[in-house]
């Protein structure tokens, strides 16, 4: 296209931000914000339709000398792993914007700049080649989201967002100390292609793969570095619970697809029962654990750890339908866990209180509300017709493929999320009515309806269509399953 693309996708929300800080009325920042998110998003719209399916090459790249004595270059690409989290990043970030509108009331200016500033992080983790350039953007955005949490969260905001911090900088110090040993194994380069190339020694592969395990695992999170997440998520504004949920979760296992399995398939392979187990154990732990809430936002972050188990099974299948519904189901994901925190905090704002047993009634109250609802939460049940359904069945189907008894627990995480979901739904929208009447419950207005259709439309477009979806990322995945078979078996 002649423009450094990639570039201007990551680095838009950046001038996005130095622009709020000039303007002085929160409505305008508002206006500005939401705006520079959206020719963020037009730039991902851009990139996706110009993006070659039949290729696994990287795509889109820059390269520019950034500390020539150590190797590290400004490098930027993605490939059909990395381009549905780019294009989902920008998507939410929009939406966050809007969720934002009324919720945030102090401090507009600097909750925005922040919101912005955490983008373009998370973009340029999904786009960079350079392994320093990548620990740069992986670390870096654990300042803007402390900061959401911290500042603009509930009452316990600042024991919640120390949690996250401490949490994830110590799984961030393991995967520094492995970004050092791999350099120096890898022939003195940060260079991310060059490293997938190298045939290290299985020793060195075991090390470093226990060392990004648990960098990787806390970001996830699986069990049983997870319990940062709840207090996260009951803590932070609706906008950081749809950053956390459809983002940040999917960086943890964006690093197995990116790091452990290309550049260590030998001990990707050797210990994928491990890594099946502890993803079975976060299917059934996490449903469990959101069967027991009666706090609603609460029952979501639960079941974010147990459908994230799925995510993580799909890819230690090291199968293709395992690995293709991995990645459909991060997208997805994002995409429908996104839109129940949008929903726990629009009916939050309106109410106060996330108590399950305080609602009930909400369908005659808010009908539209609880029409979309509904659609979100069948979704995240998997039903048929759904964007979860397609995922998870891939999923289940490498599962099966890869161990029985993995598959197994599987399925009664996903009989689980059927009951806590479908509990949910009809203590809030089919009980006898409560808040619903005695708050008078307005029902979804234009900017939260403006928020609500992209998320239903890709509920729906992947469910019954995934086809697009799925063509973006085979070559990638198809590629990235004969190096860790080839090198991962000795071959």
């Amino acid at each position: 296209m002649g423009l450094p693309l990639l570039s201007l996708i990551v680095f838009t929300p950046v001038a996005g931000a130095a622009v709020l800080m000039f303007l002085r009325s929160d409505d305008a920042v508002r206006r500005t914000a939401l705006a520079v998110t959206i020719l963020d998003l037009a730039l991902c719209v851009a990139m996706l339709a110009s993006f070659d399916t039949t290729t696994h090459e990287m795509q889109f790249t820059e390269r520019r000398l950034w500390v020539p004595a150590l190797g590290i270059t400004y490098a930027l690409g993605i490939d059909g792993i990395s381009a549905l989290f780019v294009f989902l990043t920008a998507l939410l970030g929009s939406i966050c914007v809007l969720a934002s509108w009324v919720a945030i009331g102090r401090k507009v200016k600097a909750f925005m700049v922040s919101l912005l500033s955490m983008q373009a992080l998370m973009l340029g983790v999904f786009c960079a080649l350079d392994l320093f350039l990548f620990y740069v953007f992986w670390e870096a955005m654990l300042i803007p989201m402390y900061l959401i949490i911290g500042v603009w969260g509930g009452e316990g905001r600042v024991y919640a967002a120390f949690k996250f911090f401490l949490y994830t900088l110590a799984g961030s110090l393991l995967f520094l100390i492995g970004v050092i040993v791999l350099y120096f194994n890898g022939g003195e380069t940060f260079d991310i292609l060059a490293l997938t190339a190298q045939d290290l020694p299985f020793p060195v592969q075991s090390w470093l793969f226990f060392a990004f395990l648990i960098a990787f695992a806390v970001k996830v999170p699986m069990v049983p570095v997870h319990t940062w997440l709840p207090d996260a998520h009951v803590q932070a504004p609706t906008a950081g619970s749809i950053i956390l949920a459809g983002v940040l979760l999917k960086m943890g296992a964006y690093g197995f697809l990116r790091f452990s399995l290309p550049m260590l398939p030998e001990a990707s392979v050797y210990y994928s029962t491990l890594m099946l187990s502890l993803s079975a154990l976060a299917i059934v732990y996490g449903g469990l654990l959101a069967l027991a809430q009666d706090d609603l936002k609460k029952l979501v972050a639960y079941s974010s750890i147990s459908h994230m188990g799925f995510v993580t099974m799909g890819i230690f299948a090291l199968n293709l339908r395992g690995l293709q519904g991995g990645i459909l189901q991060m997208f997805n994901h994002g995409v429908t866990t996104g839109a129940l925190f949008l929903f726990v905090g629009l009916i939050y704002e309106r109410t106060h209180t996330r108590s399950i047993a305080e609602y009930g009634g909400l369908m005659k109250a808010a009908p539209v509300y609880t029409a979309f609802l509904a659609l979100f939460t069948l979704s995240s049940m998997a039903l048929p017709g759904t964007n979860s359904f397609i995922g998870e069945l891939l999923v289940l189907s490498g599962g099966f493929a890869a161990n029985l008894a993995v598959g197994a627990a599987a399925v009664l995480g996903a009989l689980l999320g059927a009951a806590y979901l479908l509990g949910m739904y009809r203590k809030v929208a089919l009980g006898p009515a409560s808040v619903g009447v005695r708050f008078k419950i307005r029902d979804v207005n234009a900017r939260e309806l403006a928020a609500t259709l992209p998320l239903a439309v890709f509920v729906l477009w992947v469910g019954l269509y995934p086809k697009p979806f799925l063509n973006i990322m085979d070559a990638s995945v198809e590629h990235l399953l004969v190096q860790v078979h080839a090198k991962g078996s000795g071959q």
